[in-house]
């Protein structure tokens, strides 16, 4: 997953304290709560935020808070990524192509209102297509001919967007976009959304959102008031889970009996997005470093010994990886060559010395190889307290050494990974990539490959776009367009087959596993959540447009 906070060490002492401090809305699971009784008990989560809190609740921003995207913001239409399911209506209440799919009709639900209680009509869903972060993909037009029909007419076919298109674009208020002198710096700290909440207070420790009067569903949310709390430390939340002072959470934990054993916390774990090694890949991008040979990202993907990984760093949680970045076995059929389908479990020095070797690297009297003089030393970083995966940067550092690659490990604040990964100044980093929310690898190969998405290294990448390893390919860029231009399988098929080619030997973002998704929340309390026999919506509180489609399921235990 994209994690987004630091997560330090922590005593269950110091977690005490934390408790105190956040001033927690509500007493532990099974005593008293706001009212006397859990249907008006606040439900409490941690979505990843660290303190201090600040507001900023921009669907534009890198650090926007979780409970924008989905409690407060909503795209027409909701996409369940566990599973190859049609699209529920939200905003939108259906929606066609015309028949070269350059033109989307989308009927939008009439009686809809803002959280201001302004009507939420076709002109805003216009607008906000038209709006410039969100005017792409050969936009020509978006237009309302009336308050319930959104027409979005783009210059080449538009199949294989439709989930980016009709399922993660937050619609925005005329009334209140319009007055934005510019998105990149707007902090937008009282939002306007039409999704079940709205923001009531925030404070350093936590930010609170109340139920949404306006919603367009009666009775709904259930649930009156959510408290997202920051916590600087995944141990801190793993206390306070176990304490029961926290109802929600989707974190990594080594041992989930520990938090589940006092009957009031579930655990349900979804393995569904790739966590990989970030590379500066390009260097006409600005890419500076070893990492930039394509040789060096070669030799380090085979020297990597994931099924140690697996079992040391993720206590067994996780997947197997393909390296085409498809989602096995959901996306099987978008494999093209059977060689490809899962990436190697087992190291292999020696193939990883061949691979340098043919390349002009030779192997000095200390064990490390090297060229002209200069060694092959990496940087990579992950950030400090994300135990899972420092762990694991650990563990690749040895298993490089043993191939004769020095990697260096290291932790960093949340602020200087974000940072990092937005520019490119970094070598390698541990991190995460959005699996697709529909049963093909197409978003992440245009968000996460394409040339498109990237920029300079020094420029942040492109709002809502994720190619933080600066990968540009024109194959790759040629078979994304094609792909997207098309709603023919076969020839997706041959589409994705010359782009597998090419990033699997690239490896612009070396594949290490589909990471365990662990989410934790309160059964004793509340009901409605996902179950594995109804997984209705991706569960972790973190989770974009999800968390807000999970809210709205949510009841109070009477």
């Amino acid at each position: 997953m994209i994690r987004n906070a630091k997560r330090r060490a922590a005593l269950i002492a110091v977690a005490g304290a934390t408790i105190l401090g956040l001033g927690l809305s509500g007493c532990a699971s099974g005593g008293g709560n706001d009212s006397g009784d859990s249907e008006g008990r606040t439900l409490r989560v941690w979505a990843g935020s660290q303190t201090p809190i600040e507001a900023n609740f921009n669907p534009f921003s890198p650090s926007v808070l979780h409970a924008a995207l989905g409690p407060v913001y909503e795209p027409l239409f909701f996409y369940n990524k566990t599973a190859d399911d049609a699209p529920e209506p939200m905003l939108g209440e259906s929606f066609e192509y015309n028949e070269d799919g350059t033109v989307i009709t989308v009927t939008l639900k009439d009686g809809v209102k803002w959280n201001d209680g302004e009507d939420f009509t076709a002109e805003d869903a216009a607008f906000t297509f038209n709006y410039e972060p969100n005017h792409r993909d050969g936009l020509i037009s978006a237009e309302a001919p009336d308050d319930t029909t959104l027409v979005l007419t783009y210059e080449t076919p538009q199949f294989t967007n439709e989930f980016q298109i009709l399922g993660t674009t937050w619609m925005l208020p005329e009334h209140i976009w319009s007055e934005v002198d510019d998105y990149t710096t707007f902090t937008d700290e009282e939002p306007v959304g039409t999704g079940p909440y709205v923001v009531d207070k925030v404070t350093d420790a936590s930010y609170t959102v109340v139920a949404n009067e306006n919603f367009r569903e009666e009775g709904v949310p259930a649930i009156k008031k959510v408290q997202y709390i920051g916590i600087d430390a995944n141990q801190s939340a793993q206390d306070l889970l176990t304490a029961g002072e926290l109802d929600w959470t989707g974190m990594f934990v080594p041992n989930p009996d520990s938090v589940t054993s006092n009957g009031v916390i579930s655990m349900l774990n979804t393995p569904q997005d790739p966590t990989v090694l970030y590379t500066c890949s390009n260097a006409e991008l600005g890419c500076t470093g070893p990492q930039t040979d394509v040789a060096v990202r070669q030799a380090l993907n085979v020297a990597i010994d994931r099924g140690t990984i697996k079992e040391k760093a993720f206590v067994g949680l996780t997947g197997d990886i393909s390296p085409t970045f498809a989602l096995l076995p959901r996306d099987q059929k978008w494999v093209a060559d059977p060689a490809n389908e899962v990436s190697p479990q087992s190291p292999d020095a020696a193939a990883a010395g061949e691979i340098l070797e043919a390349a002009g690297y030779t192997k000095g009297g200390d064990g490390f190889y090297g060229k002209d003089g200069a060694p092959i030393e990496l940087s990579l970083i992950s950030v400090d307290g994300w135990t899972d995966y420092n762990d694991a940067a650990k563990l690749i550092s040895e298993q490089a050494a043993e191939a004769g690659l020095k990697v260096n490990a290291s932790t960093v604040q949340w602020q200087e990974f974000s940072d990092a990964r937005q520019t490119g100044q970094y070598q390698l980093i541990m991190g995460g990539v959005i699996g697709t929310s529909v049963a093909d690898p197409f978003q992440i190969y245009k968000d996460w490959f394409a040339g498109e998405s990237t920029s300079q290294v020094g420029e942040e990448v492109p709002a809502g776009r994720w190619n933080f390893s600066r990968y540009d390919n024109p194959v790759v860029n040629e078979a994304v367009a094609a792909a997207a231009a098309t709603n023919d399988e076969a020839a997706k098929q041959e589409a994705y087959a010359a782009l597998q080619t090419e990033i699997v030997r690239d490896l612009p973002y070396i594949p290490l596993v589909i990471n365990a998704t662990q989410t934790f929340f309160n059964t004793k309390d509340f009901t409605g959540w996902p179950t594995e026999d109804d997984l209705y919506a991706f569960p972790p509180a973190w989770g974009s447009v999800a968390s807000g489609y999970v809210l709205q399921h949510l009841e109070p235990v009477k």
